[in-house]
């Protein structure tokens, strides 16, 4: 099985799929690996590295796309401007797709793997459970980001984060307000506290109060069942307009003389839910600082833009995308190993794919396969849009 790894052409995207560790692994167990020139460079790893470690490295994304069996990627596929190509329309026909998908806001791409008869998976809907750890590429990164957000937030910051004792007087401490406690939460309470913040962190699921107090930070709960807050999967379920309308009233409580807000409340397939209002946006100290980790689903804060750092109402409000790839190095080395654990999974023998389709793992992160859309979520996504789609031999144009 030749397995490939691509150069990422997403704009800013400096990660990459596999590093030389894992590349090894794949070597030594029986794939060929076959990797695009120049695919490390930006995680500082040279093709030299790669050809060390067992791979072969290729000119061209076409050749490499042409060639694999299988394709591990970070980012979901693109249109490829110096191949005048899409990156999906280069695959082998019934080729395995690996990468973060993010199917629902990409129908699109689905579509297109369909009609190639990809079997894609989606690195961002691997269930949450024990069996599945070593694979949750979302978490990894999740991590990275918490830990980025509150450096962002640091920078940003026109105050000290610790309390300082000094002859001029006493500094005291930022306040911090975390909302959503999952990975990318639990990361930043422990890194503002690190820093010598106060930290107030707020979750719709009581169980992680242990957790939250453990870093050191204050739970700020909200009576919520926690079999109501996730879905079987372990992520975030979507709620009410009235509940979210209630946690804003709480935030709200503590964002008045907030310093710091890092919010992280995300929904897979759907816009982030609004928690924080203009009003109370207006209401903040001037010189405060938002980091919205959810900008890219439309963001917990009204205000929060996509890719900029904007100030209203004298408040710095961050919108940066893909913290991970600001920190490459280590965010390729953490997804390269979730996503070879994968592969891994996949191929029992390291040298074929052997698909159980009755794997949990397998089934809950299979979003396509033999000329179809597998997800059941994804494929009701695609009926609601009024998307018509090839299914087999056949193209399906309506329900």
């Amino acid at each position: 099985m030749k397995v490939g790894i691509p150069k990422e052409i997403f704009i800013n995207e400096s990660r990459v799929a596999a590093t030389p560790d894992t590349v090894s692994r794949m070597a030594k167990g029986g794939m060929e690996v076959i990797i695009e020139t120049g695919a490390g460079l930006n995680s500082f790893i040279s093709d030299d590295d790669y050809v060390k470690a067992g791979a072969k490295i290729v000119a061209g994304a076409e050749e490499l796309f042409g060639a694999a069996d299988c394709i591990l990627k970070v980012q979901k596929p693109l249109m490829n401007d110096r191949a005048k190509k899409h990156e999906v329309d280069m695959m082998k026909e019934g080729a395995v797709l690996i990468t973060f998908l993010q199917p629902y806001a990409n129908l699109d791409i689905v579509i297109k793997l369909v009609a190639r008869k990809i079997t894609g998976f989606s690195m961002d809907a691997v269930p949450r459970i024990s069996r599945a750890q070593m694979m949750d590429a979302l978490s990894s990164m999740s991590t990275i980001a918490g830990y980025k957000a509150v450096l962002l937030a640091a920078d940003n910051l026109k105050k000290f984060f610790p309390m300082l004792s000094t002859a001029a007087g006493t500094v005291y401490p930022a306040k911090t307000v975390i909302i959503g406690a999952g990975v990318a939460g639990l990361q930043a309470i422990a890194t503002a506290k690190r820093l010598g913040s106060r930290v107030v962190a707020f979750d719709t699921r009581p169980a992680v109060g242990e957790q939250i107090q453990s870093l050191g930070g204050e739970f700020a709960p909200l009576e919520v069942n926690h079999g109501q807050a996730e879905d079987a999967g372990g992520y975030a379920k979507e709620m009410s307009a009235d509940f979210y309308k209630q946690e804003q009233e709480i935030i709200r409580k503590h964002s008045k003389d907030a310093d710091v807000i890092i919010s992280t409340a995300l929904v897979p397939g759907k816009p982030a839910p609004t928690l924080i209002t203009e009003e109370m946006v207006k209401e903040m100290q001037p010189g405060s600082v938002i980091v919205d980790l959810s900008v890219e689903q439309g963001g917990n804060c009204a205000l929060s833009e996509a890719g900029k750092i904007v100030v209203k109402h004298g408040v710095t409000i961050i919108g940066t995308t893909n913290l991970p790839a600001t920190i490459p190095v280590h965010a390729s080395q953490l997804y390269s190993r979730n996503i070879l654990n994968f592969l891994m999974l996949l191929a029992p023998d390291k040298k074929d794919i052997k698909l159980d389709l009755e794997d949990e793992i397998v089934k809950g992160s299979m979003i396509t396969h033999a000329a179809d859309i597998t997800s059941n979520g994804v494929k009701e996504a695609v009926k609601k849009a009024n998307i018509a789609y090839p299914s087999g031999n056949a193209a399906r144009s309506h329900w």
